[in-house]
């Protein structure tokens, strides 16, 4: 089966990672979307692109697949990833990065040729006394800092 990268809105993204994503709901905002599609040209997966989330991340030049999902077809998830560096590259961004959460094996960030950069300790949640905060996604769980630049 051949697979195609396609444009995808981000209401179209959204509404397919809250159908497919394991563990997280669509982001709030983005800087783009794509899809992949299989040969019927049905969406098989999206991938999600903003800026990064950790502050110190943030430098104008870094930007971060904020969410990645898939129906589950085979190399669906590298073909994002893969398309997501060339266009932020395209774009004049030096580094793209994302997370995988404890568990998650990371092969389709190696076969699209990212890195392992850091690995980051589970954290109790993103409630603080000087910002409150719902947590709205797991908590206390490790995870991994992946680079392709």
């Amino acid at each position: 089966m051949a697979l195609t990268i396609i444009p995808i809105t981000f209401a179209e993204a959204c509404a397919f990672v809250q159908q497919h994503h394991r563990h997280h709901k669509p982001p709030v905002g983005h800087l783009f979307s794509v899809a992949v599609a299989d040969d019927a040209a049905a969406v098989v997966g999206v991938a999600i692109i903003g800026r990064p989330v950790a502050r110190r991340l943030q430098d104008g030049f870094t930007a971060e697949v904020t969410r990645s999902a898939t129906d589950g077809t085979a190399h669906a998830n590298s073909c994002l990833y893969g398309a997501a560096w060339r266009a932020v590259k395209a774009m004049g961004y030096r580094r793209l990065v994302t997370y995988t959460q404890d568990g998650e094996s990371g092969a389709s960030l190696r076969a699209a040729g990212f890195v392992v950069v850091a690995q980051r300790p589970p954290r109790p949640g993103w409630d603080a006394p000087s910002r409150p905060r719902v947590d709205t996604h797991p908590v206390d769980v490790v995870r991994t800092l992946w680079e392709a630049s």
